[in-house]
């Protein structure tokens, strides 16, 4: 079984991708990037990028019926590793022990030139 989760509280997808995607027992959220919803802008600086990414990831889970105590795993881009400091400590604002499974990695370039995305798998 699959469905698709959407919520117009979070960017919706540009392509072909579903912002994520509810199997029952997980949800498997697309990588948000720091754009607000209602504006269509993106934040400046790392700090801000990173509170918008998480807002966004907030919002799909709480469609889903989740939030981030449900979150079990997630991946974080970074356009560039020296902003891993500033980022965990937003991070850390958001997820509490016992915090998730994470990777992060520095890439080369994110969409819109953004510096961060974050993206998320839930349990149930």
């Amino acid at each position: 079984m699959k469905k698709v989760i959407a919520t117009t509280a979070a960017p919706g997808a540009i392509g072909p991708y579903s912002q994520a995607i509810d199997t029952g027992a997980f949800v498997f959220a697309s990588g948000q990037i720091p754009i607000n919803p209602a504006t269509g802008t993106i934040p400046e600086g790392i700090e801000a990028q990173t509170r918008q990414a998480l807002a966004n990831v907030k919002a799909i889970l709480a469609e889903a019926g989740l939030t981030v105590d449900n979150v079990v795993k997630t991946t974080v881009f970074l356009a560039d590793m020296n902003d891993f400091a500033a980022m965990n400590a937003v991070y850390a604002e958001t997820f509490t022990a016992p915090f998730p499974a994470r990777s992060a990695v520095a890439v080369r370039e994110l969409p819109k030139q953004v510096l961060v995305e974050v993206e998320v798998l839930a349990a149930r």
